[in-house]
């Protein structure tokens, strides 16, 4: 099947739209805007799709009823402003959605929600919950407590987390832009991508940061798109404008192809992507090619360091000689007993310290990524 089919026929999607999507010129939330948004994805749900929205817009929203010109570039007003905004935002979702006499559910994530994974379990099952009982789950992150430590970065990062959470037949990333270019669109000289079947695709594609009243501009997007297809979600990028094309037969924009060899476990996907790292061990170039090769445990004796205090069972950065990243894994032992085994064969060390530092199951690296 044609990926575009698959898109288009897909049974559980994702759909993100951005600030830019959902906002007037004023910043203030356009009903007229969300309104139209609901009838297409009302149209989709009547063709059998269950729909989970990642909306954007609670800082821009909550500007104008503050009385903020500019987006607010300090941490406390912008909480301040996602405290409004979340209220102004999730009533237009719900008044819209009412037309047709369908509820809301609101769920409010943060990096750390994600980060943990029993957490991450449990938004996985109220999404799933919500979706069961014909409720339509309306995911942001949870901009009034985050932190920077604590934050997905952008809501696109976010969008694919959560498609990747609860196992979804696609992603569709909505925008101000009707797909990816090589450089910017206003450029005569754009080259429009139809799709992205590797890294190779993007050779040469610059992507450009977030608009007036977002976070996320194309580098952000492709970035999840990528991040997506890792996991095993494809991806369609288009506008917002093109909403009712996309969630129809999906003739429109950017597709981004999954690579079957290269899919993700679901827990190696978040060990990868969204867990909390508690510590880093750093490895010599050998242990780094045996590493990513993959199907390899990491061993004491490739193990030249290691920092922060750290348990056995706990999620811990991988780098190469150089601070280079290479991946993430479960830690069999602790900072404290570790530190008397780095650079030792497993046949100088006492039999209760012979396992793996890192079994090959519970490891997972980034150099096979798209």
């Amino acid at each position: 099947m044609d990926l575009r089919e698959q898109i288009a026929g897909a049974k559980r999607i994702v759909v993100k739209l951005g600030t830019s999507s959902l906002v007037d010129e004023s910043s203030a939330v356009s009903q007229d805007k969300i309104d139209r948004i609901v009838d297409a994805l009302e149209a989709r749900m009547g063709r059998g799709s269950d729909v989970i929205v990642v909306s954007s817009g609670a800082i821009a929203a909550g500007m104008a009823p503050l009385g903020l010109k500019a987006r607010p570039k300090d941490l406390a007003t912008k909480q301040a402003a996602a405290a409004v905004g979340q209220i102004h935002l999730a009533q237009s979702w719900g008044q819209s959605f009412a037309r047709y006499e369908r509820a809301i559910g609101q769920v409010l994530l943060t990096q750390s929600d994600a980060g943990v994974r029993e957490r991450a379990r449990n938004a996985q099952r109220t999404i799933d919950r919500l979706r069961q009982m014909g409720s339509v789950p309306i995911v942001n992150e949870n901009d009034t407590v985050a932190t920077t430590e604590m934050r997905f970065g952008d809501n696109d990062r976010l969008s694919a987390i959560v498609a990747t959470l609860i196992s979804a037949d696609a992603l569709i990333l909505l925008s101000d832009v009707d797909g990816l270019y090589d450089r910017n669109p206003a450029d005569p000289a754009a080259r429009f991508v139809d799709e992205v079947r590797s890294g190779k695709d993007l050779e040469g594609v610059a992507a450009g940061d977030g608009g007036r009243f977002g976070t996320g501009g194309m580098a952000s997007k492709v970035s999840a798109a990528r991040l997506a297809t890792r996991g095993g979600v494809p991806v369609l990028l288009t506008s917002a404008e093109k909403i009712e094309e996309a969630l129809g037969d999906a003739q429109v924009g950017t597709v981004f192809r999954t690579r079957p060899e290269s899919k993700l476990s679901a827990w190696k996907f978040w060990a990868l992507y969204a867990a909390d790292a508690e510590g880093t061990l750093y490895l010599d170039e050998g242990a780094v090619q045996a590493v990513t090769r993959g199907g390899t445990s990491l061993l004491a004796v490739g193990i030249t360091d290691t920092e922060g205090d750290f348990h056995a069972g706990d999620i811990v950065e991988i780098l190469g000689p150089d601070g280079e990243a290479i991946g993430r894994g479960e830690t069999a032992y602790g900072s404290a007993e570790l530190a008397g085994m780095l650079g030792k064969h497993t046949h100088e060390l006492p039999e209760h310290q012979r396992r793996s530092v890192v079994h090959a199951d519970y490891l997972s690296n980034y150099a096979s990524r798209l």
